[in-house]
């Protein structure tokens, strides 16, 4: 992809992020109930970090391409592959004192509570928690999953709070967008809201094709309930392992902030690693490859190397029907691999080095040419690297688990649901139409009037 598709993506997703913050920001306004408030403020602060991250990214691109106009040449370092990394299961403890969990006596403090997850551009944020005095734990069931990460990466954890015993006043928009807004979305539940946040970015309004949205008014910016930055950490590589583990938070907050929660001072979590370069074929093709001591005797096949392990079958159907390999070469980041040329044919054959059951043992491969011969070299040489950087995230393949299916939540009476569902014949229960489309028609019929 050349730098200028890259740039014009990323300022596409810019302008879609603005779009988003602004609609969220309108319909915060149109908010009539703490619970959606909260959600339409939660989706405001994260749109707003996407942006940032977007920006920062843009930065760099352009840093680069005028680093490359003056003569710099880029690096020619290896760069390690991508992966997938995956936080699941995140919990933080609280330490409530004796009396107020125990006696249950003190004024009651209720925060509602989410986390901000950051690793690269990639922006994620769990559900709202309400949090009080007979929670022991703040538990987020969500399973954030990031698509590109490098071994080097650097995932922060964000845990915002508001205050949910402050006074709400429902934000006012005028007679006429109260009445249309307040009257629909303002009654629906925190999943149309965000639904509405998706049929903004889509709707677009006026706002033509490669401009920018103009910024938010500072009143609809000051509106609704307000997260702060109650706790923070950092997971890199070292960090990754299977099961759960405690990491430390740093706090950002103190007892004399409305916001405040007992915090244990660290949190316990899920995080796991996928590289692509344990999930997927690395290289595939035609190799000679030496079966035993024999110097003479020599298999024929058909090779994949996927893993840790270089497999050699007879024939490509034999591959894809995952009968047991004709040889299996362990490739590990301690293997070494060289290129020798055998008489009397003087073929090229890759010697490949590396522990087999305790022992130090020598696999000799022939591909079919001299551009084989280096093509199986050099991606050889690269996935040792990979498999090197990623460190024990390639021991073995870790699995990430998928967030199971929710149990629907009956809707409550007074809900945008209730008001646009239609009745159907009887026995049959409602027909229920495609939210998203109405919010969007609501939506785009609202920026037509700015």
């Amino acid at each position: 992809m050349s730098d200028n598709i890259q740039e014009g993506e990323v300022l596409r997703q810019i302008e879609r992020e603005v779009r988003m913050r602004e609609g969220a920001s309108k319909l915060l306004a149109a908010c009539s109930r703490r619970e959606q408030a909260l959600e339409a403020s939660k989706s405001l602060l994260t749109c707003s970090a996407r942006i940032l991250a977007l920006l920062s990214q843009l930065q760099r691109m352009r840093k680069a391409q005028i680093l490359q106009r003056v003569g710099h040449r880029p690096s020619e370092e290896a760069v390690p592959s991508l992966g997938k990394v995956s936080l699941s299961d995140l919990r933080v403890p609280l330490m409530w004192k004796d009396s107020e969990y125990f006696k249950n006596k003190g004024e009651l403090q209720r925060c509602a509570v989410f986390c901000l997850l950051q690793c690269g551009t990639e922006i994620h944020d769990t559900d709202v928690v309400m949090v009080d005095r007979t929670l022991t734990d703040i538990c987020f069931e969500d399973t954030i999953i990031f698509h590109e990460a490098g071994p080097g990466f650097q995932l922060r954890v964000e845990l915002y709070s508001s205050s949910a015993v402050e006074d709400f006043s429902p934000g006012a928009l005028g007679p006429r967008r109260s009445s249309r807004l307040g009257g629909s979305v303002g009654r629906s539940s925190g999943k149309k809201i965000r639904a509405a946040f998706e049929s903004a970015a889509v709707c677009g309004a006026n706002v033509g094709a490669g401009s920018v949205s103009p910024p938010l008014s500072p009143d609809l910016s000051t509106l609704g309930p307000k997260f702060n930055l109650l706790a923070h950490a950092t997971l890199t590589l070292e960090h990754v392992q299977e099961g759960f583990k405690t990491h430390d938070l740093s706090l950002a907050a103190t007892e004399d902030d409305p916001f405040w929660l007992p915090l244990y001072g660290s949190m316990c979590c899920r995080l796991v690693a996928q590289p692509l370069c344990m999930i997927q074929p690395i290289i595939s093709g035609q190799l000679k490859y030496k079966l035993g001591e024999d110097l003479n005797c020599w298999g024929n096949g058909f090779s994949v190397l996927r893993g840790q392990n270089l497999l050699c079958y007879q024939s490509q159907e034999d591959m894809e029907s995952e009968d047991k390999p004709s040889l299996e070469i362990p490739i590990t980041q301690d293997t070494v691999v060289c290129v020798s040329e055998r008489d009397p044919d003087l073929c090229q054959t890759v010697n490949i080095i590396s522990w087999h059951q305790g022992e130090e043992v020598t696999f000799r491969l022939t591909p079919p040419s001299p551009e084989d011969t280096q093509r199986w070299t050099e991606t050889i040489w690269q996935h040792i690297y990979n498999l090197s950087q990623w460190k024990q995230c390639c021991h073995h393949l870790m699995k990430i688990e998928t967030q199971g299916s929710k149990k629907a939540i009956p809707a409550r009476q007074g809900s945008l649901y209730h008001e646009i569902v239609t009745p159907s014949a009887p026995g049959e229960g409602h027909v229920i139409p495609d939210l998203s489309v109405e919010i969007c028609a609501l939506l785009s019929s609202y920026y037509k009037e700015r």
